[in-house]
């Protein structure tokens, strides 16, 4: 076994007891030790992989979800990937709320900003290329944060309060809204070519 196997085992392993104890208590009252007693590791191999519980919590999720995603097409298959992202949200609600109750809708919006945002960037430069334009940088980050805040509310919204939305209305109104009005707006500000 090589030593990224080896790692990967034991971030993997953190990842089940961090799960387990998110089960049975709030995040904020899971401790560094519970998960190394619990893996049966030292306090210097969790260090060596993460910085606290919330790094850990980030690798989980972007191991599980945000790795994920990236191998799709994010224009050409915009509701599978909405279907993902909202199959995950409802099968790992107490995971997300656990979170949500530690950080509150302020520190998970900041928390998902990152990876939100890549995937709206990845939109945009695939509907540039697939039109033949461009728009400008700072417009391009404007849309980016627009569409990740917008996002990242609605998922939070969601999965803090069911009574809203089902998910396949979910799922049917994310994924539309993103295709039409994406497209629009980056359309709407083409930078006119240069001969």
């Amino acid at each position: 076994m090589t030593h990224e196997d080896i790692s990967l085992n034991t971030r993997q392993a953190m990842v089940t007891s961090l799960k387990k104890f998110m089960e049975q208590k709030p995040l904020s009252k899971i401790t560094v030790s519970e998960i190394c007693k619990d893996c049966n590791i030292n306090r210097k191999t969790f260090y060596y992989h993460f910085e606290d519980i919330y790094d850990l919590l980030r690798w989980m999720l972007d191991q599980e979800a945000f790795e994920v995603v990236k191998k799709f097409d994010l224009l050409k298959d915009n509701k599978e990937v909405t279907r993902f992202i909202i199959d995950y949200v409802d099968a790992n609600d107490h995971i997300l709320c656990c979170a949500y109750d530690a950080m509150g809708r302020e520190g998970m919006k900041r928390f998902f900003f990152s990876d939100f945002n890549g995937f709206i960037n990845a939109i945009i430069e695939g509907i540039e290329r697939a039109m033949d334009i461009s728009i400008a940088p700072s417009y391009k980050q404007f849309l980016c944060d627009f569409y990740t805040n917008a996002m990242a509310g609605i998922l939070i919204d969601w999965f803090s309060d069911r009574t809203t939305r089902t998910k396949e209305e979910m799922i049917e109104y994310i994924s539309v809204t993103v295709r039409t009005s994406l497209i629009s707006a980056v359309c709407a500000r083409a930078l006119p070519k240069t001969p």
